[in-house]
């Protein structure tokens, strides 16, 4: 394994307990229609899909997606989060399946499912488009990746939050090590989105759309769920 996906998911070890409660409280708010309404707008009206969730994490997308009626299958690097989702899933009754697996390279036979979904993901991968040529090669034709993430590599440190953020309860060494994560990473990552529509492109997509709108629909509270990051969303389709 690479050492920085290895520096990734040691991180996301450390804060997997509290950031899948986070998450369960998300589910349980008003960001739960918020989210849907974003992605169902890409997806054909009242098919039910075959959805790979590509780093869960403690399983959001796969869960509201669950719910939906939508067969969703979750793989993440870090086990730690993938025991926080199968908890998470057999706490709500939800039947999605969790493997651990590089979100690079998916161990799954070619295109197989219908939808492609990530949140927050894209960033952290060190090659990044051998993973866009891989999901491709998971979709069936036609099938649609969904990418929500930000250009975290160069986000501003210095935005307010709320004072019941889950942020602040982030230990100053995990802060710091988050930091770190991002300098490393940096040097091999182009400004985003406009990079990611390339990437895509080269791995064969088509009908690549880029909502740099969706931040304002899905962080206009400050909350405790407050993306203080500008979040875009590309959707592109195999």
């Amino acid at each position: 394994m690479d050492a920085i996906k290895n520096r990734v998911s040691t991180y996301w070890s450390q804060r997997a307990e509290d950031f899948a409660q986070l998450r369960i409280r998300e589910l349980e708010s008003g960001k739960r229609e918020l989210w849907l309404a974003e992605i169902e707008k890409y997806f054909p009206a009242g098919k039910k899909m075959n959805i790979l969730d590509v780093g869960t994490g403690s399983g959001f997308f796969a869960m509201l997606l669950g719910a939906e009626g939508h067969r969703v299958t979750g793989i993440d690097l870090c086990p730690d989060m993938i025991d926080e989702a199968r908890k998470t899933a057999a706490l709500l009754g939800i039947p999605a399946e969790f493997h651990v697996m590089d979100a690079e390279r998916p161990d799954f036979s070619p295109a197989r499912f219908d939808a492609v979904i990530t949140r927050n993901l894209t960033w952290t991968l060190p090659h990044l488009p051998e993973a866009y040529r891989n999901w491709r090669g998971l979709l069936k034709p036609g099938g649609v990746l969904l990418n929500f993430d930000a250009d975290y590599c160069r986000e501003k440190t210095d935005r307010p939050l709320p004072a019941n953020h889950a942020h602040k309860k982030v230990s100053p060494a995990l802060t710091a090590e988050y930091e770190h994560i991002k300098d490393e990473l940096r040097p091999g990552q182009q400004p985003r989105p406009a990079w990611d529509v390339e990437l895509l492109t080269e791995a064969g997509f088509h009908d690549i759309q880029v909502d740099s709108t969706v931040w304002e629909r899905l962080y206009r509270d400050m909350d405790e769920f407050y993306n203080p990051t500008p979040i875009f969303t590309i959707s592109a389709l195999a």
